[in-house]
């Protein structure tokens, strides 16, 4: 009995503490983020300073960002990113719990990418 605990509670707790698709910022060329739906979720101030080419800016702290995200395609691969990753991670753990499925989260961040372009 007491297995079959705990094999219920680890499944819950795996199952609570899903996996995002991760990419490190740095490991993606130019060529593949043209073909993507490139989402940056800092503020606008924040985009305005700088940002990848052909992103979108939906602030992950705004109020308009469960409307303006999903007007995006649910079938488009999405790929996010922020200043440094963990707005970005948030972000495409929500995604994921509203049924996009390709969607990853671009880590180091527009830190880590303006830092390699040096």
């Amino acid at each position: 009995m007491r297995l079959v605990v705990l094999m219920a509670v680890t499944l819950l707790i795996n199952l609570g503490c899903s996996q995002i698709k991760e990419r490190h910022i740095t490991e993606v060329s130019k060529a593949e983020l043209d073909t993507v739906v490139l989402v940056d979720v800092r503020t606008p101030k924040e985009y305005n300073a700088g940002h990848l080419e052909n992103s979108l800016n939906i602030n992950w702290l705004g109020d308009s960002f469960k409307s303006d995200i999903q007007k995006i395609d649910k079938d488009k691969t999405i790929y996010v990113y922020c200043r440094s990753g963990k707005r970005s991670s948030d972000a495409t753990r929500y995604l994921d719990s509203l049924g996009y499925k390709n969607v990853y989260n671009l880590r180091g961040g527009y830190i880590a990418y303006m830092s390699a372009k040096e």
